[in-house]
């Protein structure tokens, strides 16, 4: 089944309306329900037995929260992951995210030197930079990541979007790379028609079916209490 995808002022509505009066869901849901469906897709797609380590490479906004979430869940299904965050906003939800983290004694760094050695010896990396808001050029500091997702023979698996795509058109002239594991929340987004990687997931299993339907997408059936289903390619 070919999932609709929904454009980037439909994706900032549903948000919206999520969190209305009448969605009546906190950021705070929002975000661990889909940080919980990245580390999902993460379980679903490595051994953590032969792949432990990640590292989470966290931006400043909610994608980054999703980002801190996965962490956590991952630490509990028996991986390794370690963050390089180098903006830590002083939002009291950020800071209560990197909170849960490090009382998991999960290494935290802001300095891109100072993982080089963990990027190195991660066995995957988890792209939680830029979500679908994300607009223009990539700026340091998040620039040399970026350029390291560009060589990196590492397994990326990038949360919503590939940070530093176009939320349209996807790889830019200047982002490229093309991560292993895709994980869109709510819905897909334009860009992931331009994803060529290994498995493509949705996750966010708290759309209410009349949502879905006045925003006009799909919510898939999630098998069992899974909280992401995989999006099979269509054949030719």
């Amino acid at each position: 089944m070919a999932y609709r995808c929904v454009s980037q002022k439909v994706a900032q509505a549903i948000d919206v309306e999520l969190m209305s009066s009448s969605g009546a869901f906190s950021i705070d849901q929002l975000m661990e329900l889909a940080g919980l469906s990245v580390a999902q897709a993460v379980q679903k797609s490595f051994d953590s037995s032969k792949t432990p380590n990640v590292l989470v490479c966290v931006g400043p906004g909610n994608n980054g929260g999703d980002g801190l979430v996965a962490a956590r869940h991952l630490h509990h299904f028996g991986f390794k992951p370690s963050l390089y965050y180098p903006k830590q906003p002083e939002k009291d939800l950020y800071k209560r995210l990197l909170i849960q983290c490090k009382n998991l004694d999960i290494p935290i760094y802001k300095d891109l030197q100072q993982p080089i050695d963990f990027i190195e010896s991660s066995h995957i990396i988890l792209d939680a930079l830029f979500g679908f808001s994300f607009q223009g050029e990539v700026r340091d500091p998040y620039k040399g990541i970026i350029q390291i997702f560009e060589k990196t023979s590492k397994p990326i698996v990038s949360v919503d979007i590939p940070s530093g795509w176009d939320m349209d058109i996807g790889p830019t002239e200047h982002v490229k790379f093309q991560p292993d594991i895709l994980v869109s929340l709510t819905a897909p987004k334009p860009c992931s028609n331009h994803f060529r990687g290994r498995k493509h997931f949705l996750g966010g299993r708290f759309v209410p079916p009349t949502l879905a339907k006045r925003f006009d997408f799909d919510v898939p059936d999630f098998p069992g209490s899974e909280q992401v289903v995989e999006l099979k390619k269509e054949k030719n």
